[in-house]
């Protein structure tokens, strides 16, 4: 009786080749994968729109002359005013050159072999204005990366920062005072300098 039962019913099936063949021809199968690629391709635009979102942003320091500035640590301390003695970390480049290094105090070391901080007085004209503006609106303990324009960077050869190392010195200076350049209208690129500065302390002046 079983195998009659089982003989019965296999005739009923629809024939494989039938199915096959819906499968293949069936319309909402090829809206369906164009939905799924169209969703796939919104997906993988997500993450790039989300990072430019995020993404952090300069902000021009007030009355500074044009000094971008971008906080990647938030200090706690003091803030320094003119007169008083500050002595700072920094990592300088060019905006040029493929945004050579020309300086870094952490480069700079004591007779113990830790890093030597540059030291300068707030209001008195001896560093770059961009540097003054930078540090007179930070906190200590802060780190601040600053994009310094030509008119607040290097004006001569005598202002600080000054690099110690004497071929980094001519280059820097050969670059940004390149007069065959400047003639041809790229000072703005030249001249352009990228500091990452730390405020290590304030002495009060008295």
């Amino acid at each position: 009786m079983v195998r009659t039962a089982v003989a019965v019913a296999v005739p009923a099936l629809p024939p494989l080749k039938t199915i096959t063949g819906n499968l293949d021809s069936a319309p909402p199968f090829t809206v369906t994968r164009r939905r799924l690629l169209l969703l796939a391709s919104t997906v993988s635009s997500l993450p790039t729109a989300a990072a430019s979102a995020a993404a952090p942003r300069f902000g021009e320091i007030p009355s500074s002359g044009g000094v971008k500035a971008l906080d990647l640590r938030d200090g706690s301390g003091e803030i320094p005013v003119d007169g008083d003695q500050v002595a700072i970390h920094y990592y300088g480049r060019l905006a040029a050159k493929q945004g050579w290094r020309f300086d870094s105090t952490y480069d700079h070391k004591d007779e113990s072999g830790d890093p030597m901080p540059f030291v300068f007085t707030i209001g008195s004209g001896k560093v770059i204005s961009g540097i003054e503006a930078a540090v007179k609106s930070m906190r200590v303990g802060g780190l601040r990366r600053v994009i310094i324009p030509p008119s607040q960077g290097y004006q001569n050869t005598s202002q600080e920062p000054i690099p110690p190392n004497f071929f980094d010195r001519q280059r820097l200076f050969t670059t940004i005072f390149n007069p065959t350049r400047l003639a041809n209208g790229e000072g703005s690129t030249l001249g352009t300098v990228i500091f990452d500065i730390e405020l290590i302390s304030i002495r009060q002046h008295t």
